[in-house]
C-alpha cells in the first residue's frame, strides 16, 4: 500500500490554488499498517479549541510564517499526537482544498513504519482514532448531502465509524484519495 500510494502521488499533478484562501493550513493523512489493515490515524478535537469543535480530522493546523507547508503538518502531527517527523515518511502530497472558514488546506500522506505510540495534545485533541481503509470502502458507512458551499452546491460526505461521524473537508479528501488510489468508496 506504501509503494501504491507513493507511485499514485508522485503520478497525480495535484490541484494548487493561489488565491481565494485567506490564510495556509496543512495537514497530514497518517496511513499505517495495523494487522492485515491499513489504517488512517484521525483525531476527535476537544470541545475547547477554537474551530471545528468535538469534529473528527486529520492531524494538521497553520502555517507558521515561510514554513514549508509539509513542515506545518508534520509540526502539527508532532504536536497534537506527538508522533516524531523522524517516525514518519512522506510519501507525497494530494489536492489542495478550500475549508469552510476560507483556508487553504494541504494534504500529505505519511507512512508511520511499525508500532508508535501516541500522547495527544489534552487541549486539542480528545481521542485518537486508528480507522481501518475498509471503512471508507463500505458503501453503507458513507452517506452524502447536499449543501451550499460559495454560492455552490455541494455534497457533504459523511462515514459512519462507531458513534463517530467523520464528515465535511476530512470526508471529502479521504473519500478523493481513496478515489485516486482506484479503491472504491
Amino acid at each position: 500500500m506504501k509503494d501504491r500510494i507513493r507511485n499514485c502521488l508522485a503520478a497525480l499533478e495535484p490541484r494548487l490554488f493561489t488565491n481565494g484562501f485567506t490564510r495556509e493550513a496543512a495537514v497530514l493523512m497518517p496511513v499505517f499498517r495495523s494487522g492485515d489493515d491499513f489504517c488512517f490515524l484521525l483525531t476527535r478535537r476537544t470541545e475547547e479549541v477554537q474551530t471545528h469543535k468535538g469534529q473528527i480530522s486529520f492531524p494538521g493546523g497553520m502555517r507558521e510564517g515561510k514554513e514549508e507547508l509539509v513542515q506545518t503538518a508534520l509540526r502539527e502531527t508532532f504536536e497534537e499526537v506527538g508522533i516524531a517527523e523522524d517516525r514518519i515518511e512522506i510519501l507525497g502530497r494530494f489536492h489542495d482544498y478550500i475549508s469552510i472558514n476560507g483556508y487553504r488546506v494541504a494534504p500529505f500522506a505519511g507512512f508511520i513504519d511499525g508500532p508508535f505510540t501516541t500522547t495527544p495534545q489534552i487541549h486539542e485533541v480528545a481521542e485518537v482514532l486508528k480507522v481501518p481503509f475498509g471503512l471508507f470502502l463500505d458503501p453503507e458507512k458513507l452517506r452524502k448531502e447536499k449543501s451550499v458551499f460559495r454560492d455552490k452546491e455541494v455534497n457533504v460526505y459523511f462515514f459512519s465509524y462507531g458513534n463517530h461521524q467523520i464528515w465535511g473537508l476530512t470526508a471529502r479528501i479521504i473519500k478523493e484519495f481513496m478515489e485516486t488510489l482506484n479503491l472504491n468508496c
